[in-house]
């Protein structure tokens, strides 16, 4: 087994994800199977548009959902694409108590799986700690543009 090679750590060491602040999160379906949308073709006069499948509603109604399961946490900002999602979630500084971001993922994944009678999800999410305005506006643009993206890199079609 010690001849296996190891998966590079997901997190940064001795850094504790549930201190305030905010968080870019990347979440893939198992496989990268495109199961919770389908993007609109961008014109020149509209932008390209998310066109939820019924498991991508499940997941939008989980994702809206995690300030009713976790006061201390804020919804900044989602996109659902066909095969993951984006998420900026704002953990607030206060008095109220605050879960860490993996606790909050896995509630949110496992909803989800409950919800839909099965695991589409891959095991592992990717987190950003966001540092600054800059880094936020440069994610949030991300997150705007993302669908755009996809409807023109034929990679995905």
């Amino acid at each position: 087994m010690s001849d296996l090679p190891k998966r590079k750590a997901n997190r940064l060491n001795d850094y504790d994800y549930s201190s305030p602040g905010y968080y870019f999160l990347t979440l893939c379906t198992e496989n990268r199977d495109c199961i919770l949308s389908r993007i609109t073709e961008a014109s020149p006069t509209q932008a390209s548009q998310v066109v939820l499948s019924e498991r991508g509603k499940v997941v939008e109604q989980a994702i809206c959902s995690i300030p009713t399961h976790y006061p201390a946490v804020h919804l900044d900002k989602y996109v659902i694409m066909p095969n993951h999602i984006h998420i900026i979630l704002a953990l607030e500084d206060g008095e109220k108590a605050r879960p860490s971001i993996s606790r909050i993922m896995q509630q949110m994944k496992g909803v989800v799986t409950k919800r839909l009678h099965e695991q589409i999800w891959q095991d592992r999410f990717h987190d950003h700690i966001i540092r600054g305005d800059a880094d936020y506006r440069e994610i949030w643009e991300y997150i705007d543009n993302n669908p755009t993206k996809w409807s023109l890199d034929r990679y995905y079609h």
